[in-house]
């Protein structure tokens, strides 16, 4: 209920309190295009003329990312929006969704430019909607702004991503999001219910002398498990068996389990100038001193749930049969000091910092009293010492961000992150990147606890040493990236659902291309393919040889005035054979496999529209499923979905 209440303040605040406003002529409508004598008017039939400063323009409208990047709200129709309208609301390219929104997703690659300092509670499977810090945007907008995204779901449901925030004044923004999903899907126990709250304050006093930011993070992740299709009714599926075009009346092999994770943070980042002295000509900083101080607190928990332990899918049990509600808990709370110095004498801003980290993960008491584990918890504290450099030479960018945290404890490792941007106006940018650390595995790789007699363990694994060497080519003619990874000590899951380090380090090679191809005026080919190769742990490291994502498309105005921009096309998706790692539902966990190798083609078609800062999107899913083989897999056991009709919108309100 208490997400209803949250979607309806969301949805209903900007209308009660400043009234809705249809159009700002030729100017956020078109994104692009400016008019110094922007005017507003409203929905109802009573004309409100509001009008703007001729100084305000677009670019005014802006998103400032974790990193401090800027860039703009954006209402346009192109082909990247149609690749990231779905729940995530990000390309998923390197992934391959369940058949249902809100539930997994399976790796096609890996990325290895972002891992965190230290390890995280686990459960990956669980996290792919989940809003990390680096996921959370700040804003600065002149007039209140409010965006709505809605996408219908499997069957019934839908998702509902709502936004609105205002800046008070120049110096204090305010903004609140919430986004919802509740989706039934086509197989039996399939639902899947998510919620993500956030909402952000930043302010600064009048001359920059005192600066934060601040957020809080909630969420909460639901999903009935079905352990995929029982034997019988996997053979039914591929066999195309008429009496199970309904597929909710195929089988599955759990009938009354669920998995819920939940996370909560708060973050604020605060800083107080100490000094500055500015330049005569320009009246810019010269040089400025900067005390500053970070708090992190987040929580994180893994709950499963089971009403019985009748089935034999997961082995035997201890003690009687009866409910299965198991829970894993994670706190870290982190303090970070730091001294930042701006000067054109050491090219750029420099920051030096230490943080103070303590970390807790476990069980409130012990869950198979036959396991033979000795402890329920795993708790450390770390002091550790850093720097970070972003400088600018001419053309070029070196952004180097490095951390060390000593000791032998579960926090104790290293991070270091460098990368090297060279920028030639608007026709290309060359880019390198650097990035190693050393960490322990997640906890759940080190201590996990079930009433299941085969899913206990407490392991004292090495730290998972990660190399990765990157670069990447983008320009007008089109876009490259190639990134070498080696890791050592990596850690997975094998065949009999355990955690295992490998003796044998992974040697990784991933190259990516992408060129649109423009013609006839209107139509353009959009395409991109990915090319791997692990040269050395290939046995426990699995990934397709080839991905590759084609789009074929028109984009045109219709009717007189041009009120209509239309976007129609079709996508053929592609992934070649190999043994795709299996879902474990009680681990949330992907595992190795060798009874099966997947890899099989999809078609999908899109009719999407723009009426000025409205986008329309509908998407028919895998329209070949009818009369192509029954191949498509998510995983073993789980089928990729069957056509499916999809109906959204983007909408964006500038008050």
């Amino acid at each position: 209920m208490k997400k209803f209440f949250v979607l309806l303040i969301i949805a209903v605040t900007p209308t009660l309190v400043l009234s809705q406003i249809r159009q700002l002529d030729k100017g956020l409508g078109s994104f692009g295009r400016t008019n110094q004598n922007q005017s507003l008017d409203s929905l109802s039939n009573d004309e409100i003329s509001v009008k703007l400063s001729g100084k305000t323009k677009y670019t005014d409208y802006k998103i400032i990312s974790h990193k401090n990047d800027t860039t703009y709200i954006d209402t346009t129709l192109t082909i990247q929006k149609e690749y990231k309208f779905n729940f995530r609301r990000k390309d998923n390219f390197e992934l391959l969704p369940f058949h249902n929104q809100g539930q997994t997703f399976n790796n096609l690659a890996y990325d290895f430019n972002s891992l965190s300092q230290f390890p995280d509670i686990g459960f990956k499977a669980k996290q792919f909607n989940y809003l990390n810090i680096e996921d959370i945007n700040y804003y600065h907008v002149p007039t209140p702004t409010t965006e709505i995204m809605y996408r219908t779901g499997q069957e019934q449901g839908q998702v509902l991503d709502a936004l609105f925030t205002l800046n008070f004044n120049k110096r204090l923004n305010f903004s609140i999001a919430y986004k919802g999903l509740r989706s039934l899907g086509q197989y039996r126990r399939s639902l899947a219910s998510t919620g993500n709250f956030r909402t952000t304050f930043t302010y600064s006093t009048p001359k920059d002398q005192y600066a934060i930011r601040a957020h809080i993070a909630t969420q909460d992740f639901t999903n009935q498990e079905s352990g995929g299709l029982t034997d019988v009714a996997l053979q039914n599926f591929i066999n195309n068996n008429p009496n199970f075009t309904d597929r909710g009346r195929l089988d599955v092999n759990l009938n009354d389990a669920e998995n819920v994770f939940e996370g909560s943070r708060f973050y604020v980042d605060h800083n107080y100038k100490l000094f500055s002295s500015k330049d005569s000509t320009h009246q810019k900083d010269f040089s400025n001193l900067k005390l500053g101080h970070v708090l992190l607190y987040e929580k994180k928990n893994y709950n499963f749930k089971q009403t019985t332990t009748t089935t034999s899918f997961f082995g035997d049990t201890y003690g009687v049969t009866g409910n299965v509600n198991e829970t894993s808990n994670y706190s870290l709370t982190n303090n970070q000091a730091y001294l930042e110095f701006n000067s054109k004498y050491i090219l750029g801003r420099f920051k030096a910092k230490v943080n103070y980290t303590s970390v807790m993960y476990g069980y409130d008491s012990l869950v198979n009293p036959f396991s033979g584990i000795d402890k329920v918890k795993l708790k450390g504290k770390a002091v550790s010492v850093g720097g970070e450099w972003r400088g600018n030479i001419g053309n070029f960018q070196v952004n180097a961000d490095a951390v060390l945290t000593p000791g032998s404890g579960h926090l104790a490792g290293n991070y270091l992150n460098g990368e090297a941007f060279y920028k030639k106006d608007s026709v290309f940018t060359l880019k390198g990147s650097l990035h190693i650390s050393s960490k322990a595995p997640n906890f759940n790789y080190q201590l996990f606890q079930s009433r299941y007699n085969e899913y206990n363990w407490s392991n004292d694994f090495n730290n998972v040493g990660t190399r990765n060497l990157g670069f990447s080519f983008l320009s007008k003619w089109g876009n490259a990236s190639v990134d070498f990874t080696n890791i050592e000590d990596y850690t997975y899951f094998n065949e009999n659902n355990k955690p295992q380090q490998s003796d044998e380090a992974v040697t990784y090679v991933k190259v990516k291309a992408n060129k649109e191809f423009k013609f006839f005026n209107n139509f353009a080919l959009d395409n991109t393919l990915m090319y791997q190769n692990v040269s050395s742990g290939s046995s426990v490291f699995r990934v397709p040889e080839f991905v590759t994502r084609n789009t074929l498309y028109y984009t045109g105005e219709w009717f007189r005035g041009k009120p209509l921009l239309v976007q129609i096309g079709a996508t053929f998706n592609y992934f070649t054979k190999y043994k795709m790692n299996a879902y474990n539902p009680l681990l949330a966990e992907f595992t190795l496999q060798n009874d099966s190798e997947i890899g099989y083609p999809t078609l999908d078609v899109f009719f999407n529209a723009r009426v000025r800062r409205t986008r329309i999107y509908f998407q028919l899913d895998n329209v070949t499923s009818s009369f192509a083989k029954k191949n498509y897999f998510s995983a073993p056991n789980y089928p990729y979905r069957d056509m499916s009709i999809r109906f959204g919108v983007v909408w964006n309100w500038f008050i």
